[in-house]
């Protein structure tokens, strides 16, 4: 009884989708599943084209790519929006694991 969540989804997301991976197992699983899905970046390159980086963002129109500065530092700030779109944080490994609560939360 799996419940596959997706890539797509996120972004269909009411939000600034960023997605942390923690490790390079999550980091190529996320890509893999991208490519599966048809997830490109922006430019029509395949996901897996390019190595994966800590913080990805999922775009709207069904799109990845990766932040700048600004993104990264807006991540682990604490924003509650990027411009005028609510900044929503997960955490890929708790998403595709099934975990209810699947947002990134700063371990100290």
């Amino acid at each position: 009884m799996e419940n596959k969540r997706t890539i797509k989804e996120l972004s269909e997301m009411d939000g600034r989708v960023y997605v942390y991976l923690a490790n390079d197992e999550v980091g190529n699983l996320f890509l893999r599943n991208a490519k599966d899905e048809g997830v490109t970046y922006g430019d029509g390159a395949s996901a897996t084209s390019r190595k994966y980086a800590e913080i990805m963002a999922v775009n709207h129109d069904g799109t990845i790519n990766f932040v700048g500065a600004n993104g990264r530092i807006a991540f682990g700030s604490g924003a509650k929006t990027i411009g005028d779109e609510k900044l929503l944080r997960i955490d890929y490994q708790k998403y595709v694991g099934g975990e209810k609560d699947y947002f990134y939360r700063k371990k100290y």
